[in-house]
């Protein structure tokens, strides 16, 4: 009876007038009467009717008169499409259904590509490191055994000669450079001497008038001598400069580039031996992949080992063509500077700086002014 009362509630329509508001429903006796029963249900049959109650995957339409209850359901389990949601500013539906699923598709599909990344540098990593310890260990062992007299080396007599007159020659051409600085600072200081006494000698011509004129003429010769001296230590500083070019810059770069060719040297004898240990091996399928391996190995590093031995040839050649011309210039330099400083001869010591196209800096050039600075 309560379902059926609760029905007939549920499908009273509510009249409406033309202008669209609720008219004045007239008294229901039925109505009063279903209200009444419902606020008297106690908590048991409350609980009846929930559980009783309609299927919450059905609508019920109503279409108008009590009647229509029967017709009027649809389940909602049945509708098929995608869920919308209702945007009342734009007076639109915007469909909502799959974006989740969207969102969760491409953010797995970034974390793989991510994920694969990442998997993959290591992996670059890993194969890097293990041909870098495999090199290591072939080229100590070949080391070991050329120390203990067990290995064989590629030796190349005529270019080894030239490398040992290199290194040779740049031993002697540091001793030349260290000699030349250590001039150079005491011929300084003495210069600085100089200046202090022709000064000390002019204040005393000034305060002695008995020795105005000894004191004067040795004033004199102080300040020349200075004069002199500085011109002479601007070729000298020219002079070390062009030696410490040539031994720390074009010398070096050559032994730089030997130093390679003797890596590679050491490389192309470690695979040059394991190729010839494998060669003497079974000829077995396993074994002919790895001949076959050592083969491409070996004849890398033998181009590399090629290469670099013609870099040294060539450098070599051209670096003993600069080292005659730059010490030529260099050492007429600095036998006519010091031949005419000693000499006295001012004019010809002024002449060798123009003839190298050498400028002397002024006293106070050695800092920069305030306007260069900025």
């Amino acid at each position: 009876m309560t379902d059926s009362i609760m029905s007939k509630a549920a499908t009273m329509e509510i009249p409406i007038n033309s202008n669209g508001d609720t008219g004045t429903l007239p008294e229901d006796d039925s109505l009063e009467q279903a209200a009444k029963l419902q606020w008297s249900l106690d908590e048991k049959d409350l609980q009846q009717v929930m559980v009783s109650g309609p299927n919450l995957n059905e609508t019920s339409i109503v279409s108008g008169g009590y009647g229509g209850t029967a017709e009027g359901i649809i389940a909602t389990s049945s509708i098929k499409g995608p869920a919308v949601r209702y945007n009342p500013e734009f007076n639109k539906r915007i469909p909502v259904t799959g974006l989740g699923s969207n969102m969760h598709h491409s953010s797995s599909s970034s974390s793989m590509t991510a994920e694969e990344t990442t998997r993959g540098v290591a992996v670059e990593k890993l194969e890097t490191m293990r041909k870098w310890g495999l090199n290591t260990y072939k080229c100590t062992k070949q080391m070991i055994s050329e120390r203990f007299g067990r290995g064989s080396r590629t030796v190349d007599l005529e270019l080894e000669a030239q490398i040992e007159v290199l290194r040779d020659t740049k031993r002697k051409y540091e001793s030349v450079l260290r000699l030349a600085r250590a001039l150079t600072n005491h011929f300084y200081n003495m210069v600085q001497t100089q200046h202090a006494l022709g000064d000390t000698f002019a204040d005393l011509s000034q305060k002695s008038p008995e020795l105005r004129d000894e004191f004067g003429y040795n004033a004199e010769t102080q300040k020349l001598l200075c004069k002199n001296g500085e011109t002479l230590l601007g070729a000298i500083n020219f002079f070390v400069s062009s030696i410490n070019t040539l031994v720390n810059k074009t010398m070096e770069d050559t032994l730089m580039t030997i130093k390679m060719y003797e890596n590679a040297r050491l490389e192309f004898d470690a695979y040059r031996s394991d190729l010839e240990e494998l060669s003497m091996g079974p000829r077995d399928a396993v074994t002919m992949a790895r001949i076959d391996a050592a083969q491409q190995q070996y004849q890398v590093h033998k181009e590399k080992y090629e290469r670099l031995r013609s870099d040294v040839t060539i450098k070599l050649k051209f670096l003993e063509e600069n080292k005659v011309k730059v010490m030529h210039k260099q050492l007429l330099l600095f036998h006519n500077a010091i031949s005419a400083y000693f000499a006295g001869n001012q004019q010809q010591l002024e002449q060798t700086l123009k003839q190298f196209n050498i400028k002397l800096r002024p006293p106070g050039a050695d800092k920069p002014s305030w306007l260069e600075e900025q």
